[in-house]
C-alpha cells in the first residue's frame, strides 16, 4: 500500500453492533488493504483489490470533522493497521470529540495497542487454531498475534463505559465470525473469551457468505446452518457473560456489505 492512506468509503455506517451504530450511525472510514488474506472476506474489493482512493492527511482529517458534523456516534477506522502513521498525523491536524474505534481484524501488535490512539477497539478473534489460520487468512500465529493484542486491549481499556444513550464511549468488543464446519473452533474462543476478557462484549456473528475465493473451498462454499449456529449459541448460553450481542442468521446477506464501488467519501 502506498505512504498516503488509500480509502474506499467514508460515510454513516448502521450494521454494527448497536453501541457502536446507535441510531445516528458510526462514521465509518474504509482503508484499503490488509493485514491479512482471508479466502472468506467481504470486503475482497478493498482488501485484496485494493480498490480506492488516495487522499492527504489533511483530507483524512477533513473527513473526520465532517463524519462528526453528520452526526456520527463515533469515528471507525476499519483496517486501520497499516495506516496507524497516519491517524497520528490526521489525530494531530484535528481530533474529534467523540470515540475513536480501532476496527481490525486483531492480527495487531501489542505494542501498537499501548499506544492509546483509540477508545474503543473493536477485533475480531477469527481462529484458535494455526492450521485454519495459515488454510483460510495465510498466518499461522494469528492466535498468538491477535490474543496478545486483544489481551493489552483489555488491560488498557478495562470495563465498557456506554454514555445514557447506550453508545459505548470506551472498551473492547470481540468479535466472533462463526464459519461453516468450525462450531468448535467458535466454543473455543467462548472459552477463551471467558477467561481472559470476560467484562468485555462478546459479538457472535452469523453474516458469513462465501465471498472472494471461498468458491475454491468447498467447505467453506456456504453459509452455517441452523444446526451450526444453535450449537455454539446453546453451548455460549451456558456461560455467565453479562455483555454479549448475538447476530440473527438472516444477516447472512449481501444487503448488508458496504457498496464500495461508488467510492463515497462523506
Amino acid at each position: 500500500m502506498p505512504y498516503l492512506p488509500k480509502v474506499a468509503r467514508a460515510d454513516l455506517h448502521f450494521w454494527e453492533e448497536p453501541c457502536i451504530s446507535g441510531t445516528n450511525g458510526s462514521g465509518t472510514i474504509f482503508f484499503s488493504g490488509c493485514t491479512l488474506r482471508c479466502v472468506y472476506c467481504q470486503n475482497f474489493e478493498i482488501s485484496h483489490k485494493n480498490s480506492g482512493e488516495i487522499i492527504s492527511v489533511e483530507r483524512l482529517a477533513e473527513i473526520m470533522r465532517e463524519l462528526e458534523q453528520k452526526g456520527a456516534h463515533n469515528i471507525n477506522f476499519v483496517n486501520p493497521t497499516h495506516y496507524f502513521h497516519i491517524i497520528k498525523q490526521a489525530l494531530d491536524i484535528y481530533r474529534p470529540h467523540i470515540p475513536l474505534v480501532c476496527n481490525s481484524s486483531g492480527y495487531e501488535l501489542a505494542q501498537n495497542i499501548n499506544e492509546d490512539i483509540f477508545d474503543i477497539y473493536l477485533f475480531d478473534l477469527k481462529y484458535i487454531s494455526s492450521d485454519k489460520a495459515l488454510k483460510y487468512s495465510g498466518v499461522a500465529d494469528y492466535f498468538e498475534v491477535a490474543s496478545k493484542a486483544i489481551t493489552a486491549a483489555y488491560k488498557l481499556k478495562g470495563a465498557p463505559k456506554l454514555d445514557k444513550n447506550g453508545i459505548m464511549q470506551s472498551g473492547v468488543i470481540v468479535r466472533h465470525l462463526v464459519l461453516p464446519l468450525a462450531t468448535n473452533e467458535a466454543i473455543a474462543v467462548i472459552d477463551w473469551f471467558c477467561d481472559n476478557t470476560r467484562d468485555a462484549y462478546l459479538s457472535i456473528m452469523a453474516q458469513y457468505l462465501p465471498c472472494g475465493k471461498a468458491e475454491n473451498y468447498p467447505e467453506i462454499n456456504r453459509k452455517i446452518t441452523k444446526r451450526e449456529y444453535e450449537k455454539v449459541l446453546n453451548y455460549l448460553y451456558t456461560k455467565d457473560i453479562k455483555n454479549i450481542y448475538i447476530q440473527e442468521r438472516q444477516s447472512a446477506d449481501k444487503k448488508f456489505i458496504p457498496d464500495f464501488n461508488g467510492g463515497k467519501l462523506c
